[in-house]
């Protein structure tokens, strides 16, 4: 049985939060020497920045503003927001609030009060699983071109999901970008909502000469709240299997 299937949802969170003012701090201060890319997200819009500084005595995080002043404005206007990177191929996410603008190294850049935690979620924590048959999730999204994609689940994890298609998806391709898809959760109130890449479309036979068609989505910088959720649902179907069991 997979270790998630045994921790609480507060100990689901203990797990993945890096926490202590000083370790946040020094974390952070690692990926801003690095120049690790990260996406800023606030309400439906996003962009990438860079991570600048720490200012430990100020407890403030730097990054660099966007190249659309607009851009900026909204951020500024929104408030708050949600970085997400891959320092070494790991997810990392955080929230930051207030965002407030201040000059660095004489340019503009925006700075958030350091994060209370940070979530790192390790390759080995993003185990996948499958989805029930009986009542499936429903993947829906669109293509660039507009046409429209709404599929049965058969797996799925913290970092994406899988597909299953009785017919030749010919509206997809590998490495084709869905926008704003959406799916729901069992006893959610509201769509689960994401960006996803194709990642691969596999042909396999699965009994008689039938033919199913097997396709991979990554999921594209999912917020914070997302993951949560993801997260949550993942380890409440490991718990059910093992109870059955």
């Amino acid at each position: 049985m997979n270790q998630i299937a045994q921790l609480s949802e507060g100990e689901i969170e203990e797990r993945f939060h890096i926490t202590g003012p000083r370790v946040v701090a020094l974390t952070l201060a690692g990926y801003a020497r690095d120049a690790v890319q990260f996406s800023v997200q606030f309400g439906d819009e996003m962009f990438v920045t860079t991570l600048l500084a720490v200012l430990a005595e100020r407890r403030l995080l730097v990054f660099e503003c966007s190249g659309a002043a607009s851009l900026n404005q909204r951020l500024l206007q929104a408030g708050q927001c949600t970085l997400s990177g891959r320092p070494d191929g790991v997810q990392v996410h955080f929230s930051g609030a207030p965002v407030s603008e201040l000059r660095h190294e004489g340019r503009p850049a925006f700075a958030v009060p350091l994060p209370g935690f940070i979530v790192r979620l390790q390759r080995r924590d993003s185990f996948r699983i499958a989805t029930p048959r009986a009542n499936p999730l429903r993947f829906i999204g669109r293509t660039p071109e507009g046409a429209a994609v709404e599929l049965p689940a058969f797996d799925i994890s913290v970092t994406g999901i899988g597909l299953l298609a009785a017919a030749p998806p010919e509206q997809l391709l590998p490495g084709m970008v869905l926008e704003r898809c959406r799916f729901r959760l069992p006893d959610d109130a509201q769509d689960v909502q994401v960006s996803a890449r194709v990642q691969h479309i596999t042909e396999k036979e699965v009994r008689n000469g039938v033919h199913q068609w097997r396709v991979g989505l990554h999921f594209l910088n999912p917020p914070a709240s997302v993951e949560n959720r993801l997260q949550r649902y993942i380890a409440r179907l490991e718990r059910e299997r093992h109870e059955l069991g």
